[in-house]
């Protein structure tokens, strides 16, 4: 049993080994541009909103909402990448019941590499809102010596994101595989509806804490209340 899909080589291409980890991230990348291209195409006043298109503007207004309750400021740009953490991090776990697919959120690497992305979004949206010297005097609040601290502790999220989502993910997966060879019927089928629920809650913490440390880093320190966004 591979514990994670790093382990698995699915194809080579010019001699470089394709492992599982990679193919199934381009799998849940594709499904999710071509699911949206497929709704979206005919996004226009004129024509009536079908039936997915209105699945996916709920999904995308209860993103919003959440978005909006945590974030101090405008929330446009934070929803492009909040909501895409969510999306490729909950579809990743959804698939988990598609016999042979192995979530590439089960690999150390692409949590890592998530949690990567969200360390260096976090400076770019403070510089972008506070600017550049406005950012960096965040590290030296409320005093210069907690300058390591502050650096520490930015680091550290990183790395507590990264290890939180493999950790829940992997784990579900190795408590199914025991289970499957115990009782091979019924134990799948509970293990399938948990793995779901974990996965979705998975993916909701991953977006949300992204949220509040882009907002805590783009938060204005003369203001106690969310700016408004401009239309």
């Amino acid at each position: 049993m591979n514990l994670s899909p790093d382990q698995t080589i699915i194809f080579e291409a010019w001699g470089i080994p394709v492992n599982a980890t990679i193919f199934y991230t381009w799998v849940v990348m594709a499904l999710l541009t071509v699911t949206s291209h497929l709704i979206t195409r005919r996004l226009r006043a004129d024509v009536p909103p079908s039936r997915w298109r209105t699945t996916l503007e709920v999904i995308v207004q209860g993103i919003q909402g959440q978005i909006e309750e945590v974030a101090q400021g405008p929330t446009r740009y934070l929803l492009y990448y909040a909501g895409t953490l969510f999306l490729f991090v909950a579809m990743s776990n959804l698939l988990l019941v598609v016999p042979g697919f192995e979530p590439p959120t089960a690999s150390l690497s692409t949590t890592t590499a998530l949690a990567l992305s969200v360390l260096v979004a976090v400076p770019l949206f403070g510089i972008t809102s506070r600017g550049i010297g406005g950012y960096l005097k965040t590290y030296l609040e409320p005093s210069f010596i907690m300058l390591p601290f502050n650096i520490i502790a930015e680091f550290s999220r990183g790395i507590s994101l990264a290890i939180r989502l493999y950790g829940n993910i992997m784990s579900g997966a190795v408590i199914a595989a025991i289970l499957l060879s115990v009782a091979p019927f019924f134990f799948p089928v509970v293990m399938d509806v948990l793995g779901l629920l974990t996965g979705m809650i998975q993916a909701y913490i991953f977006a949300i804490l992204a949220t509040v440390y882009i907002s805590s880093a783009t938060a204005s320190p003369d203001t106690s209340q969310p700016e408004k966004e401009t239309p």
